[in-house]
Order: structure tokens, then sequence, then C-alpha cells
């Protein structure tokens, strides 16, 4: 039987219908054997992961029960119908949720994967005091982040490999109890066998390879992807040079940056100076 390539890039849903495809394949099931369990019929089901028909948001959450994807496709469908979130990142998020592979560093905030509630609403209502976003929208991109953190609960996992600079660790958001809790989170999360978190400290200097925050995906096919911000808009970048570049920068930034078990000793020493603060 011939099955019918889907080029991820055909429609904003490709990437949904290939991760459903993928899923239930991997569950050892037909199309005829999921619909059901989905309520919908096999050709409905065709169509979705041909791309040829949007999912409904129900479509998406029993595909979840039924292949145990630990929430990816309901995170999928979220990001496609959310609006608030800035621009370019949606098309980046549909990438993250296929990626096998994650390299991130981060500059200022800790990365969104590893935020808890308390400190993403804290970001977000700063901009909701500066003016630069509303209540809504705010409560929408904390969600919004909060469901991209099921993809760490997937079967597989993928491997995520996170630097944080200091900065990210003495930067207080949302208070002292707030920071408190979060750090305590990272410490929680470095105990996971596919989560690696390391700190580029403040020596590090002009040692530094990067300036600004670098997301590297790699995809099932083991093409990398980069993904980068600037001003009011994201970015996604596929030119196999210049990713290949900082894909070389990254491995630099992970030999020069403490090594896991420092870096776990840093976060921690850094939450138990915000306690001893209070006290």
């Amino acid at each position: 039987m011939n099955k019918k390539k889907i080029d991820p890039e055909s429609s904003p849903w490709a990437p949904f219908g290939i991760q459903l495809r993928n899923s239930r394949e991997a569950r050892g099931l037909l199309q005829e054997e999921l619909a059901p369990l989905i309520g919908c019929s096999p050709s409905h089901l065709s169509y979705v992961e041909l791309a040829h028909r949007p999912p409904s948001r129900k479509l998406a959450e029993l595909s979840d029960i039924a292949l145990d994807t630990g929430g990816t496709m309901m995170l999928m469908w979220y990001q496609l119908k959310n609006s608030a979130i800035l621009e370019g990142f949606p098309e980046y998020s549909r990438y993250e949720a296929l990626a096998e592979e994650m390299r991130i560093f981060e500059v200022d905030l800790v990365a969104g994967l590893l935020q808890t509630r308390a400190y993403a609403t804290a970001v977000q209502m700063g901009y909701v005091r500066q003016g630069l976003s509303t209540q809504k929208l705010a409560e929408e991109r904390v969600e919004f982040r909060l469901a991209r953190q099921q993809i760490l609960g997937r079967t597989p996992p993928p491997l995520v490999h996170v630097v944080l600079d200091e900065a990210c660790l003495r930067r207080v958001i949302g208070g002292r109890d707030v920071m408190v809790e979060q750090l305590l989170h990272l410490e929680q999360l470095s105990a996971r066998p596919h989560v690696v978190i390391q700190v580029a400290p403040f020596s590090m200097g002009e040692n530094r390879p990067f300036t600004h925050m670098t997301y590297l995906l790699t995809m099932p096919n083991r093409k990398v992807l980069a993904y980068g911000e600037i001003e009011s808009r994201g970015y996604i970048d596929r030119d196999t040079k210049s990713v290949a570049a900082l894909a070389r920068s990254y491995d630099r930034l992970a030999v020069e940056a403490l090594g896991q078990a420092e870096s776990l000793a840093f976060i921690r020493a850094a939450r138990r100076d915000l306690e001893w603060m209070s006290t």
C-alpha cells in the first residue's frame, strides 16, 4: 500500500497531520481502528492526516487519549488556533512539537519550557503593566506556554538541552517566593534523564558565543532548524550553513558553560541565597 507523503510546509495543519499519522502508526493502529476512538469516520481521519481538513478540538483531545501522546496533539491544535503569540512563534512551536532534540540558550529569562505557572504569569503581567499587552492576551500566553510543556512528557520524550545565562537565575521575577519556586523547579527538572540544564556564568565574559536567545531543533529527518527573535517577531532559519554555524557555537557554549553537576549546585546555591535573604 502506497503511503502518500505529506509536505510539512504545504499547509498550516500539515505538521498536525504528520504527527497524528506517526503517533497512530507507532501504536500499530489502522485509520479504521483509530477513527471510532476519536469520534470521526476513517475518511475524515484520512483528510486530517493529509492536511486536507483542519482537526476539531475534540479530535485533538481524543487523539491524545487514544494514542497516549502526552498532550502533543492538543498542543499543536492550540498553537494554530491561538492569535496571541509573537509573530513567527506559532511556526516554530509546530516544529518544536515534532522535534527529537532541542538545544536552547536563554540570556535573560528562564526558557518557556522550564517555567512554572507563577513565573510565566509574572513575566506576562510585567508586559501588561508596561502597556505592551492586555490581561486577556497575558492569560492566553501563559496557557499556551504551559501547554507547550506537555512535550516533556511525550513518549518518547525529546532530548532537551538548555543553557541558561546566569542572569536568568539572578534576575528576580515575580518576587522572592516565585523565584525560589522557579529555581526549585529547575533542580527537579535536572533530575529527568532527557533534560540537561547548564549555567553560563558571568565569568565566561566575552567567551560566551551568543548575545541573544537561540533555539536549535533537530527534526526526525535529522534536519536542524534555528529560531531567533528580533524586536517584535520571531523567525525560522533553515539555511544549512548558518544553522551549522549556530550549532557549532552552541557546542562551544556547552563546553565552556558549567557542567551538569556544577550547574545544579549553582542553581541550588542561587535558591538558597534568596531563601536566606528572607530571613
